[in-house]
Order: C-alpha cells, then sequence, then structure tokens
C-alpha cells in the first residue's frame, strides 16, 4: 500500500488492526479503503491466524468518511462503487463485509467517535466492545447518502427493521449505554482494547477447526432453511471429528493440559 493508513500487529495467533490515521479521527480516504481490503485479504488466507482484533489509533475508532479527501467530486467516490468483474461486492462494501467472511473471529474495540462509515466498518466484526460513552451514527443520511458499505446486510441482523430505519433515516448519534442496549454492540467495557484482546485471546486458545466452523455455521445458518442448516451442521462437523486438532482438543482436555493446536484444516 502507497501510504499508511493501517498497522497490522501479531500477537502470536492474534492479529491486531489499527486504523492509524489519529489527526484525522482515522475518517476514511481512498488509502485507507485500499489498506482496510488489503489487511482483511491478507490476514483471510492465513492458516495460523486464530482471531482478529478491529482497533482505532488516538481519540477516535473512525469518524467516517473523509469529504474533505473526496472534495474533487462524485466521480471520485464513485471508483469505490465500482465492481470488478466477479467480485462479490465493490472496495466501499468490502471494508465492511470482508470481516464477516474472513474466516476467523473479528472483535471490533469501539471508543470515541463511530460514525457512517466507522460503524459500517464494525459492523462487518462478529462481536463490538465499545467504552459507554462512545458515540455511533448511522450517519450518511447527513451527506444525503445511504449506507452503502454492507450496511444492509451487517445492520439487520442486529436490530429490528424499524430501529434500522430510525437510526439510517435520522442519523442520530448513539451513546454506548443505549447502543449495547439496541444490540449495535455486544457489551461496554472502560477498555474496550483489552477486553477484545482477552476475549481473542480466549478464542485463541480453542481448536482453530472448531472456531472457524462455528464461525462459517453461524454465518450461513442465520440466512438459510432449518433443513439446510441441519445438513451444514452435519457436513461441518463431519470435516472436523477425528482430525488432529479434534483429536487434540480432546487429548488436553482429559489431561487437563493446554493443547498444542497445528493450522486450521478446515
Amino acid at each position: 500500500m502507497s501510504e499508511t493508513r493501517v498497522n497490522i500487529e501479531r500477537r502470536d495467533h492474534v492479529a491486531v488492526v489499527t486504523l492509524a490515521r489519529p489527526e484525522k479521527r482515522n475518517a476514511l480516504d481512498s488509502a485507507m479503503f485500499q489498506a482496510l481490503d488489503e489487511a482483511a485479504r491478507t490476514l483471510s488466507t492465513d492458516p495460523e491466524l486464530r482471531a482478529v482484533v478491529l482497533a482505532g489509533e488516538g481519540k477516535s475508532f473512525c469518524a467516517g468518511l473523509d469529504l474533505v479527501s473526496f472534495a474533487s467530486g462524485a466521480a471520485e467516490m464513485r471508483k469505490l462503487l465500482d465492481r470488478p468483474e466477479g467480485e462479490e461486492a465493490n472496495l466501499a462494501q468490502r471494508v465492511g463485509w470482508a470481516w464477516r467472511r474472513c474466516p476467523v473471529p473479528v472483535i471490533a474495540a469501539l471508543h470515541g467517535e463511530v460514525f457512517g462509515g466507522g460503524l459500517q466498518v464494525a459492523l462487518g466484526a462478529d462481536i463490538r466492545i465499545a467504552r459507554p460513552d462512545a458515540k455511533l451514527s448511522v450517519m450518511e443520511v447527513r451527506w444525503g447518502l445511504i449506507p452503502d458499505m454492507a450496511g444492509s446486510q451487517t445492520l439487520r441482523n442486529l436490530v429490528r427493521r424499524d430501529v434500522a430505519l430510525e437510526l439510517a433515516w435520522t442519523g442520530r448519534i448513539v451513546p454506548g449505554e443505549e447502543a449495547a442496549a439496541l444490540g449495535l454492540v455486544t457489551r461496554l467495557a472502560d477498555d474496550p482494547l483489552a477486553a477484545a484482546l482477552a476475549l481473542a485471546e480466549t478464542i485463541a486458545g480453542h481448536s482453530p477447526d472448531a472456531v472457524r466452523g462455528v464461525k462459517r455455521l453461524f454465518n450461513e445458518a442465520w440466512a438459510c432453511s432449518a433443513a439446510e442448516a441441519l445438513r451444514l451442521e452435519e457436513q461441518l462437523q463431519l470435516q472436523i471429528i477425528g482430525r488432529p486438532n479434534q483429536v487434540e482438543a480432546v487429548r488436553a482436555g482429559m489431561a487437563g493440559e493446554t493443547p498444542r493446536f497445528g493450522p486450521a484444516r478446515t
């Protein structure tokens, strides 16, 4: 990537992905879109990875779209919506949706402003932990826009339709406490990054095959029929049973030892 917008720190089997534009409250410009997309693509192919933590450097997680950087006109913004042939999503959508597609758990640590596109990035995570005084907003309507970074897919499984419409139609700012009550965030913590890292490390201590299997199962089962979901449960379990990581989980559990897992095989 031509400009540093995202830092990736590996902590054993956990990757900490930090939006690193604090002087702009981590606002999304073209370079930030590219950097987030590249980070998600790279991490999604790593068989040693077991969890991802998303965070923001400085006073905010992400204040949304950097309108100044797109001041040259709508043509520059439209580039974000160009969908390459064969791609499921365009660049704008991928910076949120790619985390849902990432095969390992993704946990977002939220503080300060989590506005517009910044919220849609966070909604792509599987779990969101926020400070009580964090401020969240589906803010696109204030700029005459709609949520277009996969928000229609990520938001619908978190809040009721009427709540989603109210948030998207008003662009109002929701404090962390209310966000938790609505379901926008999973839970609150005074230090969301520390809480996210602790959770990621706990998850990383389990079989990577099982953890990845759970994510795929829950992602797909939520959107298919009961019969299809039951078949998927069966398919995934058959892929896991008797494999080295599953055998190691049983061995370590019976022996009261810390398991030593290998790379993911599912």
